[in-house]
């Protein structure tokens, strides 16, 4: 059973609306009432690939003005989590992770970038697996380590998103996993759950789950403290069957850690209805899962946003936004964040064999690669020069930029509502702004019966999370680097 502490780290007090969560089993669950956690997350990352710009200095977490924008809007929407995929270490994230702290909302981080050194290579990936890259997964982990809403770190997204990667990657996203878990444990005063998030490729989506949750003797650091996958089988007016959800549940049910949805949200029909929220919140899903993301915060070409940006910094809701804020609004929150876990002991982990896999041609090789030559040297020594994050005292919570029904009516009075200690956002913490309009818009209704799943953003989109195929034309080669999203 994995335990994370609860200690904060020093001058992380201020302010703190969340305290770090535990891992106990395969729950999520608070230190201070003992109750599960719940994921209720949208995927966050403002102005796609142009919202990461390294030369810039510029990430989805360096701008006040905007995280205040969106954190405000978030919390109207009754999320607790967000998902960000490409961060900048070098960047200064202090007010926008004390901003979406004061509104009760955790950060799941994933530590990779669409740059090429930034992320592990789908395609032979002992070739990017060396010191300097490893150096900048660590930098995001100290860059991020103090803030008390840091959920967890995402080791890989999609790196295993076919047959072909799933015969070379596993051994070396294992290995990742295990030297951020290793820097952690010497550099962090508390510990955070390290994972991975996955396609929901159905032919080798178990031999993933289970080649990164299995005990390797010898090793405990490279076994992943959770699982995600990213699934869009649930589309229109689809059901738990239909939607292979019951599959889901029969292959996680005996998880040995926390399982959750990294992204969901299929596009087909659109508007979207997010008739899959009562699902995933139900009795039918709570046992194995840990609630999910919806895919995604800002609509970008891929059609899957619920708010569209200007770059002036205006924003406009969409249908999406209304649709699933209603279905949120069916539920009852409280209820569902005081699940207690099952009393007696949690499920164990099964032991690391080739007969664990069942899928032809996915590797059932357990056999780790070694630190690359100077990696070692950072794990013990630590990041030099090392980032530095801490909670900050904000002083003004107004939103500063012009927010917009979809009936072009202007959000007013639009604020984040700074949250007592150790509480999360739900529905209905922030209702101070002018939003009626929201509840009777009638923009899209979002039904529909969806017959089959839809492309996932990584088929369907032009860039987006997974195995971005980059064309290095000056070498007449293509360089493929998963882990990112845009």
């Amino acid at each position: 059973m994995l335990i994370h502490s609860a200690l904060l780290a020093l001058g992380a007090t201020l302010a703190a609306a969340v305290q770090p969560l535990e891992v106990k089993g395969n729950y999520f669950v608070s230190p201070k009432t003992g109750n599960r956690f719940q994921v209720v997350g949208v995927a966050y990352q403002p102005g796609g690939s142009a919202g990461y710009n390294k030369d810039a200095g510029r990430d989805p977490l360096s701008d006040p003005d905007i995280c205040l924008r969106d954190a405000a809007l978030l919390q109207i929407l009754g999320v607790n989590t967000i998902r960000v995929y490409n961060v900048n270490p070098d960047v200064n994230h202090d007010k926008c992770a004390s901003i979406f702290n004061a509104a009760g909302m955790y950060m799941v981080l994933d530590v990779n970038s669409p740059l090429v050194g930034e992320a592990l290579s789908s395609w032979n990936p002992w070739e990017s697996y060396y010191a300097a890259y490893l150096n900048r997964t660590f930098a995001v982990v100290e860059a991020f380590k103090d803030y008390p809403n840091t959920l967890a770190f995402f080791s890989g997204n999609e790196v295993i998103d076919k047959p072909a990667t799933g015969a070379t990657v596993p051994p070396y996203m294992r290995a990742v996993t295990r030297d951020i878990k290793n820097y952690i444990k010497k550099h962090v005063t508390r510990s955070i759950p390290v994972g991975y998030s996955a396609a929901d490729v159905r032919s080798s989506l178990f031999d993933t789950f289970n080649y990164f949750q299995c005990e390797l003797d010898g090793d405990e650091m490279s076994k992943a403290d959770i699982f995600a996958l990213n699934s869009y089988s649930w589309c229109g007016d689809s059901d738990f069957h239909e939607a292979s959800y019951d599959e889901l549940v029969e292959g996680f049910t005996k998880s040995s850690v926390p399982i959750f949805f990294s992204e969901f949200g299929c596009n087909e029909p659109s508007p979207r209805g997010f008739s899959e929220i009562s699902t995933i919140y139900g009795s039918e899903m709570t046992g194995a899962f840990s609630g999910g993301v919806v895919y995604e915060y800002t609509q970008e070409k891929n059609n899957y946003g619920l708010v569209n940006m200007k770059t002036d910094g205006s924003a406009t809701l969409m249908p999406d936004f209304r649709n699933l804020q209603k279905q949120y609004a069916k539920l009852n929150f409280t209820e569902i964040q005081n699940l207690k876990p099952p009393s007696g002991p949690a499920p164990t982990a099964p032991k690391c064999s080739s007969k664990l896999i069942k899928t032809k041609g996915f590797n059932s090789n357990f056999t780790l690669p070694v630190l690359p030559p100077g990696a070692q040297d950072i794990i013990d020594k630590g990041v030099k020069p090392a980032p530095v994050g801490k909670i900050v005292k904000i002083t003004d919570y107004k939103v500063k930029y012009t927010v917009k029904n979809a009936d072009g009516s202007v959000i007013t009075n639009l604020a984040v509502n700074p949250l007592p200690n150790d509480e999360i956002n739900s529905p209905g913490s922030n209702t101070g702004s002018s939003t009626e309009e929201l509840a009777d818009d009638s923009t899209g209704t979002g039904t529909g019966t969806g017959t089959g799943p839809s492309p996932t953003p990584s088929k369907d989109a032009a860039v987006r999370a997974g195995a971005v195929v980059l064309p290095a034309v000056a070498m007449g080669a293509f360089a493929v680097l998963a882990g990112i999203a845009i």
